[in-house]
């Protein structure tokens, strides 16, 4: 207990000290991998000014045995599709993106949670998560896109 509680002062002393002469910033991550498929169509948008930004949906899958055959292959299969808005300001990526990115499209984003406000038409205070995306990789098998 002692050794813990002395390391926990330690780490505050160093912090303390170490903003006294520059500022040093603790390394976090924020990274995200979202495995799906697309929902619709890329769309772009530009609002007065700012860089312009790819948007598209994509829907993951999970799925789970529920009732007595939780063990045994027998039980009802259950699944919950969750939707992700994903957003691509990265020039290059964002036109790749726009021109590429078809709905239906299997890939793999992979990128940074972003939580934000706006306000709907009916003038509601609406909060919005978006992965801002800064890879994409195309999975798609050629069968499902042609349906």
């Amino acid at each position: 207990m002692l050794r813990n509680a002395s390391a926990q002062i330690f780490r505050q002393v160093v912090r303390y000290r170490s903003t006294e002469t520059s500022l040093i910033l603790e390394r976090s991550i924020n990274r995200v991998q979202l495995l799906g498929r697309v929902g619709q169509d890329p769309v772009m948008r530009q609002v007065e000014g700012r860089n312009p930004v790819t948007i598209f949906s994509i829907a993951t899958n999970e799925m789970w045995r529920s009732g007595e055959g939780e063990t045994s292959p027998t039980g009802d299969i259950s699944q919950k599709t969750t939707w992700h808005r994903v957003s691509i300001f990265k020039p290059g990526l964002r036109d790749v993106a726009y021109q590429h990115v078809k709905k239906g499209s299997r890939i793999l984003v992979e990128g940074k949670l972003d939580y934000g406000e706006y306000m709907d038409k009916n003038q509601v205070r609406r909060q919005a998560t978006t992965i801002i995306a800064d890879n994409i990789v195309f999975l798609s098998d050629n069968s499902r896109e042609k349906a």
